[in-house]
């Protein structure tokens, strides 16, 4: 696949098939994630592979708990919370896989003071982004369908405890992966024009 095509036809599919990805298509996906780019080549990232059904189960009600409480601080009514939270288990446990995307900030630089240290972060979170967009592409030119939830960074403890991460690792995001329904077309999704988002030289000089 062209890669500009590949970036024009991507799409954020949330409806799978309830077919298997076996392991070496996953393993060709993360290989094509993890030529990604990352701040000082420190590769900061990990990935949790998770196709067993019970765990992504556990993983989604846990999760869709915290989402709850988080609803009714918000002050949500109590049909709206359910049928969020509903929504939220079901689009997670339907994928035939999903992954955990995680930042490992021990393999950044450290400073002893803490904006230094903040922008480390920074450059940590934009490293494992690159990563993912790497890896939703591989999988769409795969014929996988995929989409990029950032979930557990509300729930994190949550993430960690239940999948047994070590406290210096951050869950960062989640993607569900599976192969598309075969009548699902999903339109492009709206795009603001070049000429609005990018200055030439300086702010405010259009392109």
């Amino acid at each position: 696949m062209n890669i500009l095509n590949g970036l024009k036809t991507r799409r954020s599919i949330r409806s799978y098939r309830t077919d298997d990805i076996d392991i070496e298509t996953i393993k060709k996906i993360l290989k094509a994630a993890i030529m990604a780019p990352s701040a000082h080549n420190s590769n900061p990232w990990y990935f949790i592979v998770i196709n067993e059904n019970l765990v992504k189960e556990d993983l989604a009600i846990e999760m869709a708990k915290k989402y709850r409480k988080d609803l009714t601080n918000d002050e949500f009514n109590e049909k709206a919370i359910s049928r969020i939270t509903e929504e939220s288990i079901k689009k997670f446990t339907n994928a035939p896989v999903i992954m955990i995307a995680c930042l490992d900030m021990r393999k950044m630089q450290q400073y002893p003071d803490k904006k230094r240290q903040e922008i480390e972060h920074y450059m940590g979170i934009q490293s494992v982004s690159a990563a993912i967009e790497n890896l939703l592409l591989a999988a769409h030119g795969l014929g996988l369908a995929s989409c990029w939830y950032c979930a557990p960074l509300f729930a994190q403890n949550i993430v960690r405890n239940l999948l047994e991460i070590p406290d210096e690792i951050e869950p960062l995001a989640l993607i569900t992966l599976g192969y598309p329904e075969k009548d699902k077309t999903i339109k492009a999704p709206p795009r603001r024009k070049i000429s609005n988002i990018c200055f030439i030289n300086k702010w405010g000089e259009k392109i």
